[in-house]
């Protein structure tokens, strides 16, 4: 399983990342952090994965065999655990929570991809 979280910080607000991701992960709320329109990003994602099976509310399969991801979120954060997934799957995702202004955070290395790195 590979994991990838994504969330949105405020205006002026830049925190430990990685106190972040913990925190979300416990499914706290953090301050500092944008409320995001969880319900429309779902059903982005419905749509870009559209010509995959949908296992459940929060589940896709790739009907080719190569992968599965499951979401999981709070009124702040995506969390996305991914199965076997393609790399070029994991990017799709990214830049569909690109197009909200939520910066992939990849825990396992750990960096967010965010203006800040570039």
């Amino acid at each position: 399983m590979y994991e990838i979280l994504f969330w949105k910080y405020q205006d002026g607000i830049y925190l430990n990342h990685h106190l972040v991701y913990e925190a979300l992960v416990e499914q706290e709320i953090v301050d500092g952090l944008e409320e995001l329109p969880v319900i429309v990003i779902l059903n982005r994602i419905n749509s870009v994965f559209s010509n995959w099976e949908k296992v459940d509310e929060n589940s896709w399969k790739n009907p080719n065999g190569k992968g599965a991801f499951h979401l999981k979120s709070t009124s702040q954060s995506i969390q996305i655990d991914c199965y076997g997934t393609e790399g070029k799957t994991m990017n799709l995702l990214a830049d569909t929570l690109d197009e909200f202004k939520c910066p992939l955070y990849d825990p396992q290395i750990p960096i967010r991809y965010d203006e800040m790195n570039e």
